[in-house]
């Protein structure tokens, strides 16, 4: 059985400056364990099988565990956020998910309380998640969480500080340092980006912010706009660090289910 899922969201949108043949490169191949849907079937690839896929990002949809059971019905083929992988993760036994940035509360369309919130709190599979996105009520979404009584560890740390910036400064439910992965359930896992490694220039994040809800304005999806920006106004700096975290979110998951 394949311990762990990774997410597919970010890799085919959010990575502007990342390209097919730098994906290729560095993904470890112990890490070929990325899903996404295709034309209506749940695909579990390699990355080399991923990267055709990711070449038609245009025309990919991102699909949630709300959007899952209709996009597999009506044929549709697009990448799976976090909450969509942990449903895959679900119908197949699958412990664990794995995720970069992931979703909470906040003021965007259609998003204002994240399926990944509810998905922690119903689906009985693990996520590790570098934190809550940035643009996002980082207080407002841990207190959710534990309102909900999903298990919020920090790895090595009992804080959570932010994403790609330096931008908050949260209680976690503890720190975790074990080398496998809880029973417990709901859980989830922050493996945060070293902050020495982060965008320190504050001041970007509501450009980021404000690309994402002129995005949202126009009908387009947010998160792609926003991270496009971040790439542009950093230059490249915040998807170069948001795969290295991916990568380490993924590292850290076949760590924990080795044994399993």
């Amino acid at each position: 059985m394949i311990p762990f899922l990774i997410e597919s969201a970010l890799l085919t949108h959010g990575l502007v400056s990342i390209s097919q043949e730098e994906l290729s490169r560095r993904w470890p191949r112990e890490l070929d364990a990325i899903a996404w849907v295709d034309g209506g079937n749940v695909v579990i690839g390699t990355m080399e099988e991923f990267l055709p896929f990711r070449a038609r990002a245009s025309q990919l949809r991102r699909i949630d565990c709300d959007r899952l059971p209709s996009a597999l019905a009506e044929g549709i083929s697009g990448a799976l956020t976090a909450s969509g992988t942990m449903a895959v993760c679900r119908e197949r036994h699958i412990p664990l998910a794995v995720t970069c940035g992931m979703g909470g509360i906040g003021d965007i369309k259609g998003e204002e309380l994240c399926p990944d919130l509810p998905a922690l709190r119903d689906i009985p599979v693990a996520l590790i998640s570098t934190s809550p996105k940035d643009m996002l009520d980082i207080p407002g979404t841990l207190g959710w969480l534990k309102a909900a009584g999903v298990q919020v560890l920090g790895m090595g740390t009992d804080r959570c500080t932010g994403y790609i910036f330096s931008c908050a400064n949260e209680p976690l439910s503890g720190a975790f340092a074990g080398d496998r992965l809880p029973d417990s359930r709901p859980l989830l896992l922050l493996n945060g980006i070293p902050e020495e490694q982060r965008v320190s220039d504050l001041s970007l994040l509501s450009q980021g912010v404000a690309a994402g809800k002129q995005a949202e304005a126009e009908g387009r999806a947010y998160h792609p706009a926003a991270n496009a920006a971040f790439d542009r106004l950093t230059e490249g700096l915040s998807s170069r660090i948001q795969l290295d975290s991916l990568i380490a979110n993924g590292l850290l998951a076949r760590r924990l289910t080795e044994h399993a």
